[in-house]
């Protein structure tokens, strides 16, 4: 009864692992190949699993890139708006949130490029999507309040101006990335002042 007892424990960590080393791959070679360009059987390989192991934590592609998706998103939500200090000045704080964004592209590039995968669209769930939601309503209410309070220009729905503001940060980084420019920290600091000015009008 001990010997049964003891390798029931043992196992334990082993699945949870695992499962944790599904996801790690997972967000690995869908960054390098996109969600529909990645058979499951790579994916096993990348993990050291057995293909049939992979359907033993998940039910399916679509379950995985779920999973994966709402891990990284809340990870990635922490990473950018957590500990602001909200007694500064507006600027400031989206001159941090600016920073951070910057320095999560380049220290977790596999991370930022699956989360700005468009083929795993698709595949996102009703919870999934719910939580992008809850992700992104905070950041829109800040927007429209400093509209409101005359900060930022009012031509422009709160949402419409986010995404501006987003878009030109992403074809940015896709910039460097493809080869078209090196990015230096003026750059960033330069780009951050246009968009900024850009939200004022």
């Amino acid at each position: 009864m001990n010997t049964h007892s003891n390798s029931e424990k043992v196992s334990r960590p082993r699945i949870k692992d695992k499962r944790q080393a599904i996801l790690d791959a997972a967000l690995k070679v869908f960054a390098e190949g996109g969600v529909n360009g990645v058979p499951m059987p790579a994916l096993a390989e990348q993990a050291q699993v057995g293909t049939g192991t992979i359907y033993r934590y998940f039910s399916s592609k679509e379950a995985l890139v779920n999973e994966l998706f709402r891990e990284q998103k809340r990870a990635t939500s922490k990473r950018l708006y957590s500990g602001l200090d909200q007694t500064l000045p507006a600027k400031s704080l989206f001159a941090i949130v600016w920073q951070r964004m910057a320095d999560f592209s380049r220290s977790d590039p596999d991370a930022y490029m699956f989360m700005e995968l468009q083929d795993h669209r698709p595949y996102l769930d009703d919870e999934s999507r719910a939580l992008e939601k809850k992700v992104l309503q905070p950041i829109v209410e800040r927007y429209r309040q400093l509209q409101h309070e005359g900060l930022f220009r009012s031509d422009v729905r709160p949402e419409v101006l986010m995404s501006m503001v987003w878009g030109a940060f992403v074809n940015l980084i896709r910039a460097e990335r493809d080869g078209h420019l090196h990015l230096q920290q003026s750059d960033i600091d330069a780009a951050f002042n246009a968009c900024w000015s850009l939200c004022t009008g």
